[in-house]
């Protein structure tokens, strides 16, 4: 087998996939690509199915499975963090919804001392470039690009629509595009997924048509042990297939693309990281830096249930004598609910005037469960997944033992800062607001939980230190940011500081977690900093404009609000002010 590449690519998720297929576009350059986990089997329903989204976290089939160490500030509970295993990574067991994060968070990213090509008007061509839009290419949205985004369709649970007004007679703006001119809001939520129903992840989206190629070679199963160096330089990496022991050299550059939890533990295995932690675990330093495995970032999120007066919701799918029918249609037609995930509407908020952009984060489900299928309410009902997006609180991901085949130590450190307890207390209280107007009047039933009784600061503080859940968005582990910057581990274009020929790629390499989900942020990144690798001009900066507030919500219970019937605080959308 053939021994020395180009590039060797490490980790097939949903940046390794985008880097695999531009890079091997070049003829002349020559690709090496390693899993850890299997093939993306196109004849596994679990993977492909849009609406079986749950099942691939089940398991450790196509999931590693972290945990974390007690968290301390959560019931000292150990709190699991599924992550992808195989070709496309996360985005093949992930929720399939597309969103991008504010404008704001890359403006954000962009302060930052040598990020300035980081600006959202930067970032935006990439995303369009990656994308084919259901609805045809805009300002917003590209046309022909690999990864398919399909919007919402008309027929779906009358639930969505009535979810999406419920916002509205609350005070907030309807958005017609969550990922376009203005995000903040209620309105439909995009998702990854085909035209012919079937999950859009970055093997289906970029390595179907790239691994053709003679140029790129792919290795499933390979688990990376460690990069080897001459020096300063990175030259290859040693990995493990099967029980047989490998290595592969790179004559230009090793690029780390293992998400926020894998892509620091190679590095700090590699001897890259603090050189104090380094040598306790007896690994010599290649180059001390610090931030490796710090600055670890999540969504944090809690499940606001309802029951539902009418039939509307999917609590009939969950039954075993309907599955096949379900199963049928979506395998022989790509249609009926086996083609959605079923986050047809979602919305950003903020949940106080100290907030410049969404703080909260809504996902809404026709159905009461876990995120992972389990606890299903047995009856009709629907929620609200809702959550604060900038948390403060940080945690790491610290070496057991240099075995590549041990899990890392992990720690979020979940609710640390009192914000957060600030927002959450928010969230749910916003949220009742929300599903207690008319438009949700025909379908809500009592509340589930927390429960009518949760009403206190305490007690909704129990609630959420015994209820809330990871969304699955670690990330900032291998911080981009100048040299200047003690924490930062790569530069704008994700070469790691103090070394050549490497370079970290994935979401793990965020200054900040931006405000959403974290595929399409994810694969964006993957397609800017591979133009940067190519040598390509970058591609021309966004003229589009993009909302900012000029002004806030009134915080709960101060003036600014109007009293409804009933009480409760009526919050208004802010003033419009376009920047672009």
């Amino acid at each position: 087998m053939k021994t020395e590449f180009d590039y060797i690519i490490v980790g097939a998720g949903s940046a390794g996939c985008v880097l695999a297929a531009r890079l091997t576009e070049d003829a002349d350059v020559s690709v090496l690509l390693l899993e850890a986990g299997g093939p993306d089997w196109r004849l596994d329903w679990r993977t492909q199915m849009p609406a079986a989204l749950a099942y691939p976290l089940q398991g450790t089939t196509y999931n590693w499975a972290y945990t974390t160490e007690p968290e301390p500030f959560m019931n000292n509970r150990i709190m699991t963090q599924g992550r992808g295993k195989g070709l496309g990574g996360s985005s093949l067991i992930n929720g399939m919804v597309y969103i991008r994060g504010n404008a704001l968070d890359y403006d954000g990213w962009a302060e930052n001392q040598g990020l300035e090509d980081w600006s959202y008007l930067d970032c935006l061509p990439y995303f369009r470039k990656a994308e084919t839009y259901d609805k045809g290419a805009n300002d917003y949205h590209g046309g022909s690009g690999p990864l398919h985004v399909t919007t919402p369709k008309a027929d779906v649970s009358p639930l969505f629509e009535a979810f999406v007004q419920a916002g509205e007679q609350a005070g907030y703006p309807r958005t017609d595009d969550l990922n376009g001119y203005r995000q903040e809001g209620f309105g439909p939520m995009d998702r990854t997924t085909t035209a012919d129903g079937k999950r859009c992840s970055t093997s289906r989206a970029y390595l179907d048509e790239a691994k053709e190629r003679a140029n790129l070679t792919v290795q499933t199963r390979a688990l990376a042990d460690r990069i080897l160096f001459e020096g300063s330089r990175a030259v290859g990496v040693r990995y493990i297939q099967g029980d047989q022991p490998r290595e592969a050299r790179a004559r230009r550059e090793v690029i780390v693309s293992n998400g926020a939890i894998a892509s620091p533990q190679l590095l700090l295995r590699s001897g890259v990281g603090n050189a104090d932690e380094l040598k306790a675990t007896g690994i010599q330093a290649v180059v001390h830096l610090p931030g490796v495995g710090e600055n670890l970032q999540d969504h944090l999120e809690m499940y606001v249930q309802f029951e539902c007066k009418q039939p509307v919701s999917l609590y009939p799918a969950l039954q075993w004598w309907n599955k096949p029918g379900i199963g049928l249609e979506w395998y022989l037609k790509g249609t009926g609910p086996g083609a959605s995930n079923h986050f047809e509407a979602g919305g950003f908020i903020r949940s106080d005037a100290s907030f410049a952009w969404p703080n909260l984060q809504y996902h809404f489900l026709p159905l009461a469960a876990n995120y992972d299928g389990s606890n299903a309410v047995k009856a009709h009902g629907f929620q609200c997944h809702v959550g604060s997006m900038r948390s403060t609180s940080t945690g790491y991901v610290k070496l057991k033992s240099r075995d590549p085949r041990d899990k890392p130590r992990l720690l979020f450190n979940y609710m640390a800062d009192p914000v957060d307890w600030k927002e959450f207390r928010a969230g749910v209280r916003l949220t009742r607001e929300i599903i207690n107007q008319k438009a949700m009047d025909p379908f809500r039933g009592k509340e589930i939980q927390p429960g009518i009784g949760a009403k206190s600061d305490a007690e909704i503080d129990a609630f959420v230190k015994s209820h809330a859940e990871t969304a699955l968005h670690p990330s900032c582990t291998c911080k981009m940011g100048d040299a200047s910057d003690p924490m930062a581990v790569v530069n704008n274009e994700g070469l790691v500081h103090g070394l050549s020929g490497l370079r970290v790629v994935d979401a793990s390499i965020m200054p900040r977690v931006v405000t959403g989900n974290l595929n399409a942020p994810t694969i964006m990144m993957a397609e800017k900093i591979a133009d940067k690798i190519r040598g390509r001009t970058p591609l021309p900066r966004s003229q589009a404009p993009y909302f900012v507030a000029d002004g806030a919500p009134p915080k709960l219970g101060q003036a600014g609000g109007k009293k409804k019937d009933g009480g409760g605080l009526l919050l208004y959308p802010p003033k419009v002010a376009a920047r672009g």
